[in-house]
């Protein structure tokens, strides 16, 4: 066996690069031959997924029957390898710690902690409220929707009073909404129903904030129509 092959079958799983890929490719085709298919059907399939076996196959043309195995194998054969890979992915990349409901701030010094020892990687959206003052009470509800949808993101509210600067978020300013990462303030909206209309919604306090680009990417959730497709694969 080539220097090349014998380095192709030794690449582990999930290796980066094109060799890589196309390893994993391989081997998730050929864990995922239909044990059900006749002998003949599932050996075919196996060698075209492990080409390193056999030098001599990789020099011939391919036959009518591999090809029409490959159009009826690798589109169901690509969905899930896609879904797989984007999970792993998503897993990968989901780091830091998990909120998923709104935390109550009650004095200033809470208000500081959050935003400078909070991990440099969550993102933290604090507002800050009066009691009475219009906006104030539905922009919490909101908040409370968005919490449970994004839950790598930190929402905090404290009430003005409590963050020992009463004077500098008076009602003319309320409802405010401060957005900082790890330790910078990166959104500063004042007044921010001012922006919104008379009547909103968590939706729209979800499109305010992704005007500015200040939300992460929802958690990954398999298509519908792709699980479908995946419980229909015998």
């Amino acid at each position: 066996m080539s220097d090349c092959a014998q380095e192709e079958e030794e690449l582990p799983a999930n290796h980066t690069g094109p060799k890589g890929v196309i390893n994993d490719w391989r081997r998730f085709r050929l864990d995922s031959v239909d044990q059900t298919a006749p002998q003949n059907r599932r050996e075919l399939l196996r060698q075209m997924s492990s080409p390193g076996e056999d030098k001599e196959r990789l020099n011939r043309k391919m036959s009518v029957q591999e090809y029409e195995l490959i159009q009826e194998e690798d589109e169901r054969c690509l969905k899930r390898y896609r879904k797989q890979c984007m999970q792993e992915m998503h897993e990968h990349l989901s780091f830091g710690p998990k909120f998923e409901a709104i935390h109550e701030l009650t004095s200033g010094e809470a208000f500081l902690e959050v935003i400078e020892k909070e991990h440099r990687m969550t993102l933290v959206v604090v507002h800050i409220y009066q009691h009475g003052v219009k906006g104030c009470e539905e922009l919490n509800s909101c908040l409370d929707c968005l919490a449970s949808e994004y839950s790598s993101v930190k929402f905090c509210r404290i009430d003005a009073v409590a963050t020992g600067a009463a004077e500098r978020f008076s009602s003319e300013v309320l409802p405010a909404l401060l957005v900082y990462k790890a330790g910078e303030l990166l959104g500063n909206f004042l007044s921010i129903t001012k922006h919104l209309n008379e009547e909103f919604f968590a939706t729209d306090v979800e499109a305010f904030l992704n005007e500015y680009g200040l939300l992460p990417e929802k958690e990954f959730t398999a298509c519908p129509a792709e699980e479908e497709d995946g419980g229909q694969v015998e």
